[in-house]
């Protein structure tokens, strides 16, 4: 069985305006927390929140340096990410007419 509460972490990292500019901003590589503010607009306690949803999803990861954290991919949780929304979207016909003839509604 899924572990959902666990699975739904991932997807609301992805489920942020702000958290996937982030996102395509770490695509070029690693970034400074610094640049991030400074292309996002917001303050640090709002880059906080966000990185740590994303921190907490394993999608990405922080490495400290100084005052300033560098985040970059942790690419285990990219590959995670990917199996879920693949796990979720795919169609399983079989399963599908199993339970439509188990369904004791009128229609």
């Amino acid at each position: 069985m899924p572990d959902h509460k666990n699975n739904a972490i991932v997807f609301k990292a992805l489920c942020d305006e702000n958290r996937l500019k982030i996102l395509e901003m770490i695509k070029d590589g690693e970034i400074c927390a610094c640049k991030l503010l400074e292309e996002l607009h917001i303050v640090q306690s709002t880059l906080s929140h966000h990185m740590k949803i994303l921190c907490d999803s394993n999608i990405v990861v922080g490495r400290k340096e100084g005052k300033w954290t560098y985040y970059s991919f942790n690419e285990e949780g990219i590959k995670n990410a990917e199996k879920l929304l693949n796990y979720y979207t795919t169609i399983v016909s079989d399963k599908n007419a199993e339970s439509t003839e188990k369904c004791k509604c009128e229609k």
